[in-house]
């Protein structure tokens, strides 16, 4: 990387920083960059939730629990402002299970629609992305509607009319499995876009709703860039250059993505890591090589996760092993997944994950110009670019 001049911080800030992120304070601290204090924080996929708050336990028949409004409490919501995040693309409606998709996620929708209403001084319902930079401006986080399957469409493509109307702003084309528009990322035959499937993304795109194709197969994500008149994303991934296993994206669908003026953020997921143990380093690299191959104008971050830690990681395991062979089990499993795997990072978790990963960027000799538009600016130009005015 680069050098690049950035001011110098004193010793008590670098023995703050380093003890941040679990680092030995053994240099100088002439010699350590300062972590530029991020402007604007957008995570392309994630939760504002309390991952401490008991839910239904996942079964066989309904891996992925619905949405549990108890989640969203207090401490979840201030975790999320004390993080710095401006907004978030939360996942609501069907993933999988037995319930019926199209009602429960109509369901949902308006569940998040009650939990905005509940607290204006806090959150704000995003449709627009000068909401985005309102929800900033008022210190507010932006709650972006998305989801991360699309089989609630059925077969009637008006449908993401009527989800557009309600405030959705992204749908992810397919979760692991297939669908009937497409082939995840699980699926061995990779037979891609199927016919319903091309008049969707077309929908969308009339509809200024933005096509993710996280989780997608390879194919599948290869035909939607190329058949949709406006950019894409990936929403969150990491590089199979560096893990070769089936959720990370190939450097061709990362590029094309990029080329036709779309968007990639960098998840904090065991995927990033070939034995699943994912930790703060592995994000940076996985960052590095995206902004490699797609340039820095089109990378930023997707954590699939919450600014609340888990407080009791031990209690944690044990619903994790249930949750993964229930999500075997129902078939929407991803190799890389296990009951020993945490689906987040350990050492870059809670409030200060971003100002953490900041630092981080900023000692790699990245801009503080870059580390913004990493963790933010990037997907806002994105959204201007999707929804328009």
């Amino acid at each position: 990387m680069p050098e690049i001049s950035t001011p110098e911080i004193d010793r008590r800030q670098f023995l703050s920083l380093a003890g941040s992120l679990g680092l030995a304070a053994v240099l100088p601290a002439q010699a350590i960059p300062a972590a530029p204090e991020p402007e604007l924080i957008i995570n392309a996929l994630g939760e504002v939730g309390d991952p401490n708050v008991e839910e239904e336990a996942p079964q066989a028949n309904n891996p992925v629990v619905g949405h549990n409004d108890e989640r969203v409490n207090p401490r979840a919501i201030a975790d999320a402002k004390a993080s710095g995040l401006s907004a978030v693309n939360v996942t609501l409606g069907y993933v999988a299970g037995p319930k019926e998709p199209f009602e429960q996620t109509i369901r949902e929708i308006g569940q998040w629609d009650r939990i905005i209403h509940a607290h204006p001084g806090d959150l704000m319902k995003v449709l627009s992305a000068s909401d985005i930079e309102k929800a900033r401006a008022e210190r507010k986080v932006g709650i972006i509607f998305g989801f991360q399957n699309a089989t609630q469409v059925g077969a009637d493509p008006t449908r993401v009319d009527t989800f557009a109307d309600l405030g959705v702003r992204v749908i992810q084309l397919t979760y692991n499995p297939r669908n009937q528009l497409g082939d995840g990322s699980a699926v061995a035959e990779n037979k891609g876009l199927t016919p319903l499937g091309r008049e969707v993304v077309a929908r969308l795109n009339a509809r200024r709703v933005m096509v993710d194709l996280s989780h997608s197969g390879e194919v599948t994500c290869l035909e939607a860039a190329r058949l949709s008149a406006q950019p894409v994303s990936i929403n969150h991934t990491g590089c199979r250059a560096l893990v070769d296993i089936p959720r990370n994206k190939t450097d061709a669908e990362l590029r094309l993505v990029a080329e036709r003026g779309g968007f990639i953020g960098i998840y904090f997921m065991p995927f990033l890591q070939p034995e699943g143990h994912a930790r703060a380093a592995d994000v940076v690299r996985h960052l590095e090589h995206a902004i490699n191959v797609c340039g820095e104008d089109h990378v930023g971050i997707g954590t699939d996760g919450s600014a609340t830690p888990i407080d009791d990681l031990a209690k944690y395991r044990a619903r994790l092993a249930q949750e993964v062979e229930a999500r075997r089990k129902a078939g929407i499993g991803a190799k890389g997944e296990g009951p020993d795997t945490y689906p987040f990072v350990v050492d870059l978790r809670g409030v200060n994950q971003f100002r953490q990963l900041a630092g981080l960027l900023s000692e790699r000799g990245h801009s503080g110009a870059r580390i913004k538009k990493i963790l933010g600016a990037n997907f806002l130009r994105f959204a201007r670019d999707v929804w328009g005015a």
